[in-house]
Parts: structure tokens; sequence; C-alpha cells
């Protein structure tokens, strides 16, 4: 890195150039001319721009950071330049912006910065009615989501909590974000003293900590609009550089401990991943991203310092993502790509690819993370593997071919595992060790042992979680267990009492649906329903293995265990819902494939039967014990509601011989939801005017009183003009407006026995609206139908902001609802009424990622102590509720005991192949395969009787040849009826006829296709290209592919008759002429030696070949003569020489 002293004292002027003009960063930080400018292009700044800071406030703290001896050196290296008479006034002044500056030892208070739950006023409700216990979750889809504060501790984010996990004591601390709409990159300073966590929202805060304290120690403001993307330090530790996401991508360079930025430009118009100093140059940077990388250097030129970029040109290489790159000490870059190969950058160009052996790529897939460490080049790829490179190999690569490819071999190489994705990587700081800790995108934190010796360490996974959204969740109705499923293919056990993870189990499809079957069924509560993507339902059981019998030699027994216990498919699509009835007989499960199936628990769940719906199936709800029936309440995605009592189950003998499962005569009740919503706004805005009417009238009946006593007669008039002044043309009330796509219906519950509670999305969010099943008319076809609820709830601030999901605690008297950007809104009810009389009154905290933390599950636990969310953030929550009591510490949940000989029990086999038959189909195959085998017999059975009458008619025939011949039949004798083979062969013409009709389209379709594909391709060409082989070797040769001349080609080409004759045709026909005329005259005109032909080959043009040996003989024949001129000259000269003393004798 460049010193102050090291800068060019002999010039009066600064040079434009970038060599000249640099200047080392210590020297720019304290330069007091200097501004911050914004940039209007991606490469320069704009010259005489303003001032990121008001002019007033820049007067007074641009010196903010600046010593006095920095402000000497920067004089002193400048001399005699124009900046030494503008930096003189500021030096005057630089003792009191010393004073000015932010205090080393000045903190932020944490309780002001953070954010807060809302609580509405007055509505009594504590501000601490949910608190963070635990996270079972870790976003590992996010970028450098895993940062090392000391050797037991590191921080992760999650959705609006900053994660303190130790890595031996596995104990959580929270640091919650002030914003409350999420974390967007988190950095740590290289001495480890300070971390940042760089925020979103609306021109979100960059809050740097202090470590271990946790105390805020500078906050830096106004660098992006929406989130930060990155951020990282420079190698003093002494600048922060960080890049905004969508939408400006604004890259920002801090004095961060002054709280003041240096420089800002925009880093690129697309996405940007990543912003790193150079370690050896900290005027050097590098931003990468979606299809570019870029290089910056800041420079020192007459307008300012100014960070110039320079854009990565990829040339015949193609473009490609970049995730991982490395800044090498000598100013070369290089960088990863998607297809596995390292890019080695120059100047700007890429100067070689890097590969392996026989062309093969470094990584199978993108390269997420290079680093330097000890003299070597470690990659980390989406593959699972970490390899080992040499530096100098590296370093001084070049290509050595058009290709530009260079093959290497790694040093050493680890995978990791076979369902891997690996996405970052930290060392640890342990001494004589080369531990690595590693970010998996598949959903793990890692131990590495890079030491490659012979007592390496294996690969040993710290922590596992979820990878991706959390598809849904379910809570024990004994204790404290959930369960969890997501499209990671994996069903998850905790006990969220004690913050344990149990137990996990993986299968081949996604988990989309989960239910904790009742104790009813399962009185051990040890039983968990997981619907699949495939449409696969599986039932698994959760047991204790310690009650187990232990076998010698067992290794170390877990705390639970899960196994299969029975597995189906009722569905051809992924399962979205599982529901019991409020009696455990029946399970329905509903599906994408628009349709809901009926078990019967007692009896292993056999088959009952399914119903159509109208749309994909949302959510499933029976009816509680206060209801009389038992019904079930079917959400549908697009807008239908449906109710079905319970299904009749025949017996088996009666059920037999049904072709399907289908149940087509259950009454079934019909809602199609249909917009109010503009209504509804109408009707707000008719009350506000007439409420607003109403208080102008009552404000002019006081101002009436007022007058009279006052004026009289006198103050009526006045009264009377000055409302014909205020009489003002009321605004046209909003129009009804009904959205064309129904909005999807998200979630919803039963309130009374026919009635129910539904939220919507889209435009008809906002609300909760009351619905209730109209009256069955058969004569309305049900798309037809179109059907408004009866009453609303307003609810504040949800208009863009839909609820995703409801739940009521054990006791009713709380109603939690999962917001679609992941916060938690508990609305107070009245205590045993579970009504909706009254919305104003609610607890609001955000608490998953404002952006893709949608809630997708929020459950109470069996006694109302704690409450349970899941995201499609990949984050897990669990928070206490408030009560009067308190929680008993150290609790833990009791896992079921073993079932007496579930360890001898054969495990069902399970559905594998997603293409396996569900339970109609397999059904409608039997039937069919059924109906064919009986088929088939008839026709075998028909086919051996026409076999014994075809044996009969033949003996008949032989017979009658036997016979005289007078008394034989004649052959047309034995047809029964002669025109049957007429009518056979009409009504088969008639067929033919009929296809041809049917397949004429189809037929005339492909005619006019083949068409224009031969009139394309085919007619163009004069001839197609003809290859010929040898049958003895590998010789071929081959013609070329002729393009017929155009028509404007054709009329402008002369014609045959118009044409000028070639010489060869002058002279043949010269020739031919000759010899008429020789024969014609009879003379003895003697025929010249040369033949036609052989004067016609002198003007033929040459060959190749021919004009290469005749310039061949040529040079030839000039080097013999200069050779023959240099020998003639050697002679003269040497006479001259033997001439010359007889010359000097005479003289």
């Amino acid at each position: 890195m460049k010193e102050p002293g090291d800068q060019d004292t002999d010039g009066r002027r600064l040079d434009k150039s970038k060599s000249d003009g640099k200047r080392s960063l210590s020297s720019l930080k304290s330069a007091s001319k200097f501004a911050v400018r914004e940039d209007a292009t991606d490469e320069t700044f704009v010259e005489g721009g303003e001032s990121y800071l008001e002019d007033d406030d820049y007067d007074t703290e641009r010196l903010e950071g600046s010593s006095g001896s920095f402000h000497y050196d920067y004089v002193d290296n400048i001399g005699d330049s124009q900046y030494v008479e503008d930096l003189a006034p500021a030096s005057e002044e630089v003792e009191e912006e010393v004073k000015k500056k932010i205090s080393e030892n000045f903190f932020y208070d944490y309780t002001e910065l953070i954010s807060m739950p809302f609580v509405t006023p007055d509505s009594n409700i504590p501000l601490d009615l949910l608190t963070l216990v635990h996270s079972f979750g870790y976003d590992c889809r996010k970028r450098a989501n895993l940062q090392l504060l000391d050797s037991n501790t590191v921080i992760y984010i999650a959705g609006n909590q900053l994660i303190f996990l130790n890595l031996k004591t596995k104990e959580q601390m929270y640091l919650r974000s002030s914003s409350g709409r999420g974390i967007g990159v988190i950095g740590v300073h290289p001495d480890k003293t300070y971390f940042t966590v760089a925020e979103k929202g609306v021109f979100p805060k960059i809050i740097i900590y202090e470590y271990p304290s946790l105390k805020p120690y500078r906050i830096l403001q106004d660098g992006t609009e929406l989130g930060y993307a990155y951020v990282d330090f420079d190698n003093s530790g002494t600048l922060l550089a960080s890049v905004g996401s969508s939408p400006d991508y604004t890259l920002t360079i801090w004095n961060w401990k002054e709280e003041q930025p240096i420089l800002r430009t925009k880093a690129f118009s697309q996405e940007v991943f990543k912003v790193t100093f150079n370690p050896e140059d900290d005027e050097q940077l590098t931003t990468s991203g979606s299809g570019h990388i870029k290089f910056w250097e800041m420079a020192l030129t007459f307008t300012g310092l100014k960070l110039q970029g320079s854009l990565g040109r990829f040339g015949k290489t193609a473009t490609t993502d970049i995730e991982g790159y490395m800044q090498l000490p000598d100013g070369k870059v290089l960088s990863g790509s998607e297809w596995g190969n390292m890019l080695l950058w120059e100047g700007g160009l890429i100067k070689v690819e890097l590969c392996r052996a026989a062309r093969k790529s470094c990584h199978q897939g993108p390269i997420n993370q290079i680093m330097l460490d000890e003299g070597e080049v470690i990659t980390i790829g989406a593959d699972g593997c970490i390899r080992i490179w040499d530096f100098e190999t590296v370093d001084t690569a070049d290509s050595i071919d058009d290709t530009g490819l260079l093959e290497i071999e790694p040093i050493n190489e680890l995978q990791v595992g076979k369902n891997v994705k690996l996405f970052s990587m930290i060392k640890m700081n342990e001494i004589g060790s080369n531990f690595w800790l590693a970010q998996d995108a598949n959903g793990a934190i890692w131990k590495l042992d890079l030491s490659f010796s012979n007592i390496t360490q294996d690969p040993d996974c710290l922590f596992s979680f979820h990878s991706g959204a959390v598809e849904a969740l379910a809570v024990s109705p004994l204790t404290y267990l959930m369960a969890t499923t997501a499209l990671d293919c994996s069903v998850r056990i905790y006990d969220f009492a004690s913050k344990t993870p149990l137990a996990q189990m993986k299968f081949k499809q996604g988990g989309t649906a989960l239910a904790w079957v009742p104790q009813l069924v399962s009185y051990t509560g040890a039983q968990i329903i997981a619907g699949f993507e495939d449409g696969v339902v599986r039932i698994l059981e959760l047991y204790d293995p310690k009650g187990l019998t232990i076998f010698a030699g067992r290794k170390k027994i877990s705390d639970a265990d899960i196994i299969l216990k029975q597995v189906f498919k009722p569905h051809t699509a992924r399962v979205t819902a599982l529901a019991y009835e409020r009696d455990g007989e029946i399970l329905a499960t509903g599906s994408k494939d628009q349709t809901v199936f009926f078990f019967e628990v007692e009896k292993d769940y056999k088959p009952i039967g399914y119903i159509t719906t109208p749309g994909p199936v949302r959510q499933l709800v029976w009816s509680s014990n206060s209801h009389p029936d038992s019904t079930l309440l079917i959400i549908c995605e697009n807008g239908y509601v449906l109710e079905t009592p319970l299904p009749t189950i025949k017996e088996e003998e009666e059920n037999r011989d049904v072709v399907s499962y289908e149940i087509k005569d259950m009454d079934i009740k019909y809602f199609h939801f249909s917009s109010v919503k503009s209504k509804i706004l109408r009707l707000i805005e008719i009350e506000k005017r007439k409420a607003l009417r109403d208080l102008k009238k009552k404000e002019k009946e006081e101002r009436r009183k007022q007058l009279a006593a006052e004026m009289g007669e006198d103050g009526e008039k006045e009264l009377q003009v000055e409302e014909e002044e205020e009489e003002e043309e009321e605004e046209p009330l909003p129009e009804i407006f009904i959205p064309s796509t129904p909005c999807h219906i998200l979630c919803g519950f039963y309130s009374e026995p026919g009635k129910f509670w539904v939220s919507l999305g889209g435009y008809d969010a906002g609300f909760l609206y009351h619905c209730e099943f109209p009256l069955y008319d058969q004569s309305t076809a049900i798309i037809k139908k179109k059907d408004e609820p009866f009453d609303f709830r307003l609810l504040e601030d949800t208009e863009d902001n839909p609820i995703q999901t409801i739940t009521f605690s054990i006791h009713q008297d709380m109603m939690f609802c999962g917001m679609q950007n992941g916060a938690i809104r508990v609305y107070i009810l009245s205590q045993n009424k579970p009504s909706l009389i009254n919305t104003e009154y609610y607890w609001h905290f955000n608490i998953h990622d404002n952006n893709y933390g949608c809630i997708k599950g929020i459950c109470t636990s069996f006694d109302d102590r704690f409450l349970v969310t899941t995201g499609a953030d990949s984050n897990i929550f669990v928070f206490t509720i408030f009560s009067e009591f308190e929680l008993k510490k150290d609790i833990k949940a009791e896992v079921p005991s073993p079932r007496f000989g579930i360890e001898t029990e054969p495990i069902p086999k399970d559905i594998e192949d997603p293409k396996a038959y569900s339970i109609e189909n397999a059904r409608r195959k039997r039937q069919h395969d059924k109906l064919m085998k009986e088929v088939e017999e008839i026709k075998a059975g028909k086919r051996e009787k026409l076999k014994a009458l075809r044996n009969e008619f033949w003996k008949l025939l032989e017979m009658n040849q036997g016979l005289p011949k007078h008394m034989q039949f004649k052959r047309t004798d034995f047809d029964i009826d002669s025109k049957i083979r007429a009518e056979i062969g009409r009504k088969t013409a008639f067929k033919i006829q009929q296809v041809e009709k049917e397949l004429a389209w189809e037929k005339e379709k492909h005619q006019i296709g083949l068409m224009k594909l031969q009139n394309r391709f085919r007619e163009s060409l004069e001839s197609d290209t003809i290859v010929v082989h040898a049958i003895q070797s590998d010789h071929k040769i081959s013609s070329y592919r002729l393009v017929k001349p155009s028509k404007y080609c054709k009329s402008k080409r002369t014609s045959l008759s118009d044409r000028r004759t070639s010489k060869l045709e002058r002279l043949e026909k010269e020739g031919a002429g000759r010899k008429d005329s020789q024969k014609d005259t009879g003379g003895n005109i003697s025929v010249p030696e040369e033949s036609i032909i052989e004067k016609g080959k002198k003007f033929r043009p040459k060959t190749l070949s021919e004009i290469m040996v005749e310039n061949q003989i040529e040079k030839t024949r000039k080097l013999i003569l200069k050779a023959e001129r240099a020998q003639l000259k050697i002679q003269q000269r040497k006479k001259e020489w033997e001439e010359l003393p007889t010359q000097r004798k005479r003289t």
C-alpha cells in the first residue's frame, strides 16, 4: 500500500492519468476540499456535483476524521499546487473541527434504536405479549450469512433478528433490527472488535456494533434506497464499502468512524452480489454480480477524488454470473464462473481460463467463493467440493493457444458430502489448526479440517436445518413437540421447550402438508401424518429409542427416532391440506389436483371415496364440537368454498364392484366469492362524507347562534353570504370495481354452522369477510354462481399485506395471524366468546424477513404457553406467550415410549416413484385390467367358435369336391347373402372417407409446413452437399452447397446472345473457319503444328500450383542474377586494389 510520502513531489500540477493522478488513501482521507459526488453514469463522477452534505454543515464538518499530521503530509506532498491555496484557509479551522469529531468513547442507546412491537393505543395489550426464546431455522441461501466473531461465537441473520450462536454450548442471543424491515447483510471488522448490521427498509441504516459489549457504536445513513446487498471492511479496518440492492445498486465508501461517506456511485444496472477491497491496496475495489465484474480505483484528479470503474469484458468467453472472486497481490483478479472454471482477469480482460486436465471444469457447477490462504488458492464450489490450487501456477498462468484455456490440477481436494452445496466459508481462529466453518446452501453448518495430513478429521456437520421455505408445521396435542416439513424432502421433530432438535427423516419428494394425529386416534400422541408434493401421504411414528432392547455394540442412542408406519397415494399432485374429523373417525386430504379424499381411520385408513372441487384445495377445516353436525369446510384457492357432510361408509361387499372411488351423491354446499371491496370502500366514503356534513352543519348552527346574538339580522345575511362562498361540488364516489380474475383465498375458519370467515389476497386484501352458504339451487351452474359476504371487518395496514394463516389459542381468547410480510399480529377476543366483534385493538411485530419471509405456519402449544411460527425464509421461531404464571425452567418434552414389538414390525414398502398410481388410478387400472381380461376371454371364446365353424365349412367344401360334378354345388351357392360383402366394402370405404375428412385439416397443415420447409431450405439450393467416403481409408471428399442466384441477379445477367465471347471460343471459331476455307479452296495449306486445344491451353487461367512454380523459378532467376552481379563487383574491386600500388608509384 502506498504511503503519503510516496507521491511525486517534482511536478507542480496533477496529471490526469491514473498512474500520476492517484494519491494514497491515507492522505485523501484528510483532504479538506473534498466533497462527496454522485455519478450520473457508471464510470465517472459528474464534475461540479453537489456535496452529499448540506453546504452549511459541510463547512463545519468537512475535516472530521482528519488529523494535523495527515493534513501537513497532504500539503507537503502537493507542493505549490493549486490545492495549497484551497487548503490554507481550511487549515486554520482544524482545531475547531477536530473538537466536533465523534468521540471514540461515544455509543448509541440500543433500546432507542431497536424496533419494538406495535400495540394499538388504549388496548391494554402488554408490549411483551410474545418473547422470542429460540430459533430453529437458518437462512442458508443468503449470501455471507455466516460470520465468525471469536473461536466459539458465530452470527447469522434470521429474519429481523441477528443471532449469536455459541458453538460449544449452543446457546443463542438476539439483536433486533432497528427498521423492523429485515436485515440485508452482515460483516465483521478485521480485528473482530466490531461488526456491521446493514438493514433493509426505506433508506436503511448500517449499524456498527462493538464486540463483545454489543453496544451500537456508529450509524451510517442514506447509503441506499431499500436494502444493502454486501458490506466489506478494508484490510486496515478504517474504511467500509457497501453496495445496495435493487433498485439503485449504489456503491458507497465510508469513513465509518466519522459516519461520513467518502465516495458514491452506481455500481451497475443489474444485481450486484459482492464488493471487496484489495487486501494489498485499499485504493482498489472489485464488484461482481449478474453477468458482470467491475474493477474500481480511487484516483485524485483536478475535480477531486473519484471512483473510476472499469467493466470486465468477457470477449470470446460466454457471459456469466460471478459469485466468487479474489484479488491477487499484483492487481489481477481471479473469478469463478457458472460452469465451474476459473477466469484470470488482467486489465479488464480475461487473460486465461483455467480448467482441469482433459478440459474438465474445476468444479461441477458455479464457484461460490475464492480465497488466498497461506500461499494457496482455495475454491469453494456448489458441488460440495473444496479444492486447493498452487498460487504461483495460477498467478503466472497464460493461454497457450487460441482456445484461451490452460489445464491445471489441484494440489488437494475435499468432498464434503453428496447433497452439499457450499456457499461460503470462514476460517476459525484456532492456533495450530486449519479448521473452517462452511455455510451449506442445502441447510447445514459444517466444520472442516483443511490440513490434509494423516490426522485430518472428517467433515463434521455442526447444525442441520431446513433449506428453503418451511411449508408446514404441526404441534403435539400432549407435549412440547413440533414437526416441520419442507421441499428439501425432510420431516423434522423438535422439542421446543428444551430448544433441542430431536430427529429427522428424509424422503424422495418434498413435504407440503403436516398434521399431528389426534389423541383419539393415537392415545400416546406419537403419530404424525405428512403429505408430499407427489400426492403421497405417509404416517410416521415417533418413539424414544431408549425404551428398546439395547444390543451389545450399539452406538450412541438418540433422544427420539421416527419410523414409517403406513403410506398411500390418494392424489396425483401435491397434497395441500390434511384434517381429522373431530371424533377422529375420518381423515380428509386435499390436493392441487382439485380433489378431496376421505379415509376411514379405524380400518387402517381404508379409502372411502373422493369428491372433485372447482379449484385447487387450499385448506380443510372440520367443524368443532359446538356444531350440531360434523361438516368439512373446503377452501379452494380460486374463490370457491364448499361444505360437505360426513361421507357414507359403504360395506365392503357393496364397494367391491364399484369402478371408481368418486362420491357423486354427496350433498355439497357451494359458495363462490364475489368481490365487494369496492362497495365497502364506497360505503365507508359515504359515511365519512355524511359525518363531515354533520360536523359542518353543527358548526354552522353554532356560528349562526353566535352571529345572531352579536349582530341580529345582519348576522343572518353575513352567514348566508359565507355559505354561498363555501358551497363546493363534491367529488364523485369511488366506482364499483370487480377484478376480472378472482383473488385467491388465503385462509378461513368456521364462525358458526353454515357461516365462515375468509381472508383474501390481491385486490380484496385489507378485510376479513363473513360469508354464509346460500340455499342450494340446482338450476344455477356452480361456475356462474356469484355470492357476496354479508359482513366484514376492516384490518388496518393490510391493504398490501394480507393475513396468510390464522390460528386460535386453546381457550379461544386470542387470534394469531401470520402476515404475508413475515409479521405476527395478535387480536384479543372475548373470553369464551370467539367472535370478531372488534378488530381495532391488536399487537403487531415484524419477525420473519419482510421481502420473502411469508409466514407458512403458526401454532400454539397444547397449553397456550408457546407460539411457533415457520416462514418461507427457512426460519422457525419459538415464542413464549405472556402469562401471569411463570414458566418453569428446564422444562422438557416427553417423547412417547415405543409400542411393544415396534422393533420387530416390518417396515411398509415406501412409494418412491413419483409416477406411481394413485389410489383412484390404481382402482381404475384394476377395473380396466379386469374388464380387458373379461373381454379377452369373450374374444377367445368367439375365436374358438369361429375356428370350429371354419373347420366345419372346410369339411363341407371337401365333401362337395368329392361328389360328381353334376351333383356339386357352386362356390357362390355357399354364400348366405351375396350383398354382405358389398355392404362390408361400402362401410369400409365410408369409414376411410370419414377418417380422411377428420384428418384433412392436419394433412393440409403438415403439407403447408413441408412446403415451407422445402422452399426455405431446399428450393433455394442449386445443388446440395454430396460427401463421398473412401471404403478402405478414412478419406472423404465433399461438394459445395451452392445457392441459386436470386431473381434480381438473373434479370441483370446478360443473355447468351449478348454475352461477349471468350478468347477460347473465338480461337476455336477461327480455327474451324480456317479448316472450312482450306476444304473449299482445295489448296495445299499446311496445318499448324499446334492444335486448337493446345492453343486454348495458353489462354486458360493458370492453376495455383503453376503460379507458385513460376514464381519460384522467377525468384531463383533473380537470385542467380544478383549473385552474378555481386561476383562481378567483387572481381572488379580486387582488380582496382591490385592496380592501386602501381598508380601510387607513377604519382
